[in-house]
């Protein structure tokens, strides 16, 4: 599928989102909507693979989307169902029955089925109850099927969901779903559900902008960047991820470079957003064995697998990239004090936790490893608690570069942001500042980075240079020690335009031009006045 075609398909399901919702607000039809389309993907990888396992016994139903192979094979094939299914689990990690299969569900909707709701709601608990490995135990738990936003009686809700579906398979029906293009529709539904949600998208989506320049960073050699992109990732963290776009546009950066990533992980504390951060990797063809995503508490590290004890087995990863909450507000306990995440460094202040999430992240981060985390400009000269963490990070030579970002590029808030690049084993004794608040197209609501500037800053990144003027400049440690540690960016970059010189002689010749261009233009108009009679200008 071409990417015209892929921005056509998005487009498309998006008109017909924003036609079918109504006055239900926009966080919840994207839970159904995008449920939708995951289980029109699901069906689709299942049936390709039951095709391929059933060889010639695969039923040919020449074409007629109205009838559904599988459901005829399971006719036909009582006694064979639960080796085929046993083989299914094995191969895919799932089954489908084929009445909760797209098509099937679709055909219902096109037929307007009283029955299309408990259908619906019977494949969605099979897939989660039955049909997945653990992993995905609770994967369609927020979607609420029954909910008076839906209709207030059964059949004014199962008279909506057969609109909603029969318009989706309509629209999907127009275009070739690969993997990939559902994958990029799920993606362009998100980012449109979040300009259309304010502040509530700062939750779930980082802008394809922003997330483009933490990608393009994370994936560059750590100690020389100059060398270009990594072929081989084997971890990848992003501990506040949301919808886990971000951790996917690493994916592709590496693939993109001809490279490979191992595993990806991903944390995330809203239930919602968790099951829409695993359908989106599987969406992209991320396989279950290939990312874990764990629904938790950053800040508490509730996730097991980060609580390990035993230095030799602690998890770490070579890329960490991370949009958490700007200025979230936290209870810092006695017993986070003690924890080896905050133990060397203090602990953010109750009003902010962003240091505490940055040394969250670090506390992860391999020797080798580069992390680039997004956080409100505060960071760079507050002071108390945070001047100490950040203090200690620049002393030990962990905090790489600083860049500076244009204000109202998210969604969520109008305030601008930096990104902070941190590595456990840098090597130059300086640090990098990007000044790119002022390269920006100027939105109606929110600001954009061209290609252009988002080249610029990865570019400069990746050359660091000693100077660009206005844009870009290398401090030495010491400087920065003589400023406190305060890494305001207008400390080391100026930013004021000097005024230009005047040529006194140029100007001079111009008055007089303009003088004698007066006076020509009086005499004529005198001239005219003469002959009609009337007084002449003085």
């Amino acid at each position: 599928m071409t990417e015209q075609n892929q921005k056509q398909l998005g487009s498309t399901l998006w008109s017909i989102a924003d036609q079918l919702r109504g006055a239900m607000d926009a966080d919840d039809f994207r839970d159904y909507m995008l449920s939708f389309l995951f289980l029109r993907y699901l069906s689709d990888n299942y049936e390709t693979a039951a095709r391929k396992e059933l060889g010639r016994d695969y039923p040919d139903v020449d074409g007629d989307t109205r009838k559904v192979p599988l459901a005829l094979w399971y006719a036909n094939n009582v006694d064979d169902i639960p080796a085929f299914e046993k083989q299914m689990r094995r191969k895919v990690h799932y089954v489908i029955q084929p009445a909760h299969l797209w098509n099937s569900i679709a055909n219902l909707a096109r037929t307007q089925n009283g029955e299309l709701l408990n259908t619906l709601q019977a494949g969605f608990k099979y897939i989660e109850t039955e049909s997945f490995e653990s992993t995905f135990q609770g994967l369609f738990s927020e979607i609420d099927l029954s909910s008076p936003k839906l209709g207030k009686k059964y059949e004014d809700r199962n008279a909506k969901l057969c609109a909603i579906i029969q318009k989706i398979a309509e629209g999907l029906a127009e275009f070739s779903t690969s993997i990939d293009a559902l994958g990029d529709a799920y993606e362009y539904l998100i980012g449109q559900f979040a300009a259309g949600s304010g502040k509530k998208a700062g939750e779930f989506y980082t802008p394809q902008q922003i997330s483009d320049i933490l990608s393009a960073i994370v994936t560059l050699d750590s100690q020389e960047p100059k060398t270009g992109t990594k072929k081989r990732l084997e971890s990848v963290l992003d501990f506040a991820c949301g919808s886990g776009s971000l951790l996917l546009n690493v994916r592709k950066k590496v693939n993109k470079a001809g490279g490979t990533i191992g595993k990806i992980f991903g944390q995330e504390k809203n239930i919602t957003t968790y099951n829409l951060a695993r359908m989106n990797m599987l969406l992209h063809g991320v396989k279950d064995t290939e990312f874990d995503i764990f629904h938790g508490d950053t800040l508490l590290n509730e996730w097991d697998m980060m609580r390990e004890q035993n230095p030799a087995k602690k998890p770490s990863f070579d890329a960490i990239v991370a949009n958490p909450p700007f200025s979230y507000r936290w209870e810092p306990t006695d017993a986070l004090a003690d924890d080896v995440r905050f133990k060397s460094h203090g602990l953010a202040p109750k009003s902010a936790a962003d240091f505490a999430f940055l040394l969250h992240g670090f506390h992860f981060l391999k020797d080798e490893g580069v992390m680039a985390i997004i956080l409100p400009h505060g960071v760079l000269f507050r002071g108390g608690a945070e001047e100490r963490i950040r203090t200690k990070l620049l002393k030990d030579g962990h905090i790489d570069t600083v860049i500076g970002l244009p204000a109202n590029l998210f969604y969520s808030t109008g305030i601008p942001v930096c990104i902070l690049v941190l590595k456990k084993c840098k090597k130059p004794d300086d640090v990098l500042f990007i000044n790119a608040a002022e390269h920006f197209v100027k939105g109606k609501r929110q600001n954009q980075l061209s290609e252009e500037h988002i080249a610029k800053i990865i570019e400069t990144y990746q050359q660091r240079p000693e100077r660009i003027d206005r844009y870009a400049r290398r401090v030495e440690m010491a400087e920065i020690e003589k400023n406190d540690f305060n890494l305001n960016i207008s400390r080391y970059i100026s930013t004021a335009v000097g005024e230009a010189e005047v040529n006194l002689q140029e100007v001079n010749t111009e008055l007089v031009a303009l003088a004698q261009n007066i006076k020509d233009a009086r005499d004529k108009h005198n001239g005219f006045l003469k002959e009609l009679g009337l007084p002449a200008l003085p």
